[in-house]
């Protein structure tokens, strides 16, 4: 799996990373139903061709290039992307439930606008 998107992208979906992905990876899109819903971005990591592209695009820095990079207090992030796939509700279901747990377990970080989230990694 080359990519993560992590919490600082919560609230946030800003979407420039979907805009720049060569290989439409990074899901919802703001023009799909599922975008206003969503918690968050994912990248589909069989799609994703491991260009990195979104990591400089992403203006809150909630992308990181590798599960080692990946900051500890993100890690439960990695199985929500895993599991993500775009127009499978069972799927965006279980990767959002996963999200919505680590909302409720890091109240602290998630207390910090997610612009300055990633530096309190």
């Amino acid at each position: 799996m080359p990519f993560i998107i992590t919490d600082p992208c919560i609230g946030t979906k800003d979407a420039s990373c979907v805009d720049v992905c060569p290989v439409d990876c990074i899901h919802p899109r703001k023009d799909a139903p599922e975008f206003e819903q969503a918690t968050m971005l994912y990248i589909h990591p069989e799609d994703c061709i491991d260009c990195g592209a979104c990591v400089p695009a992403c203006p809150v820095v909630a992308i990181y290039d590798s599960l080692d990079s990946t900051p500890a207090s993100q890690k439960d992030l990695i199985e929500a992307n895993a599991i993500y796939r775009n127009g499978d509700p069972d799927a965006t279901a279980h990767a959002e439930a996963m999200v919505k747990a680590h909302i409720e377990s890091h109240a602290d970080l998630m207390a910090i606008p997610g612009s300055e989230r990633a530096a309190a990694h």
